[in-house]
């Protein structure tokens, strides 16, 4: 997509422009975002959205000045593909169809005189003195400007292989070492795969360091949370998925010994600590005779509720009425601050984004030039 608005725009300004695709069409990615209905944005202002990038985000305020969301909802409009939005803000097409948005780009493209070169991937990018030397599996060439799209490493399947990388370097530009984000993350524990296709609409996520450090300096590892999300959650046979703990699978894959994290989980955020002990009391003492699992709140499925009370210690069969004090308060924190070991990530594979790559100080943010 953003090689797609880039050629349309230099074309549209007078360039003679060739888009150089590596793939047999184009926007393959596309096609698969959202599912195959594509959230081509968020429905908030500019500000929104660079803050949603933490402090890295202020390099965003100039281009999204140019071109934030509620521009590119027009311009796409404009091309006969309304917009709506989800509770949440994602933006879909009203269709709710990829194709759609990828047909608005491919015609403004045709109209825009710009040419396109279908599996020609490009091999090196060299600087002469007037302009660049572009060489494809094709051919070699000369350009007096280069827009460089390729994306980073996310779904490689889809063509996006970090091709550019040792191009930039190359340039001289400072690579970070990529990795993935809004990544599925996987674990060991075997109770949370027991759990696969279980999915929670609203829970609270926190990514913590097991840091040995913090314990010796008499601080829980709890005291140091890295970043944390509300949002759904889903099990799956390797792992966890879900917005909530995609949003913070950064805090994993950024570090070279994700096991030395922890992923803490509240399934219950509306509910404090105190008033969910205050509730397993009360239903104990009103259905004394059933199985521990049916005094946690309903609104957790049954095998969610099962296996939080083999968590906590207390046995499957043992009535509510017997319950001890020290196993519904282990209860209580695996309902609450539920510890899962985190192993890793299902990497680029499965990842939507990639995060390092060119440092951002050396790219001019208003007009997203290369400094070098």
């Amino acid at each position: 997509p953003s090689g797609l608005m880039a050629a349309i725009q230099a074309a549209e300004r007078g360039r003679s422009t060739i888009l150089l695709e590596k793939n047999h069409r184009a926007g393959a990615k596309l096609l698969i975002s959202g599912g195959g209905r594509c959230n081509l944005t968020h429905a908030c202002d500019e500000r929104g959205v660079a803050t949603a990038f933490g402090p890295e985000g202020r390099f965003l305020h100039s281009p999204l000045a140019a071109f934030g969301p509620a521009k590119l909802m027009d311009w796409f409009r404009e091309r006969g593909v309304p917009t709506y939005a989800e509770p949440g803000g994602k933006v879909f097409p009203a269709s709710e169809r990829a194709a759609d948005v990828l047909d608005a780009l491919l015609r403004q493209f045709r109209r825009s005189g710009a040419q396109m070169a279908l599996a020609e991937a490009v091999v090196d990018i060299r600087p002469i003195s007037q302009g660049f030397l572009v060489k494809t599996i094709r051919r070699t060439l000369h350009a007096h400007a280069v827009l460089v799209a390729t994306g980073g490493m996310s779904y490689p399947r889809c063509g996006a292989t970090g091709d550019a990388y040792p191009w930039l370097a190359a340039l001289g530009h400072t690579i970070h070492p990529p990795h993935p984000a809004l990544v599925p993350l996987t674990t060991s524990a075997a109770w949370v795969q027991r759990l696969t296709g279980i999915a929670l609409p609203d829970v609270l996520v926190h990514a913590i360091p097991s840091d040995p450090s913090a314990v010796k300096r008499g601080r829980s590892p709890r005291a140091v949370p890295r970043t944390q999300q509300r949002g759904a959650l889903l099990f799956t046979h390797s792992g966890l998925s879900g917005p909530a703990p995609m949003d913070v699978s950064r805090a994993f894959t950024q570090t070279a010994e994700p096991a030395t994290h922890r992923l803490l989980i509240d399934f219950l955020p509306d509910l404090s600590a105190d008033a969910l002990d205050a509730s397993l009391q009360q239903n104990a003492a009103a259905a004394g005779r059933k199985q521990i699992a049916t005094i946690l709140p309903r609104s957790l499925p049954k095998s969610l509720r099962e296996a939080l009370v083999e968590q906590a210690g207390a046995p499957a069969d043992r009535y509510a009425a017997e319950l001890t004090r020290s196993e519904r308060n282990s209860l209580v924190e695996w309902v609450k601050r539920a510890a899962i070991p985190i192993s890793g990530s299902c990497g680029f594979a499965q990842a939507e984004v990639t995060a390092g790559g060119v440092a951002l100080d050396e790219v001019d943010a208003r007009t997203m030039q290369s400094k070098i």
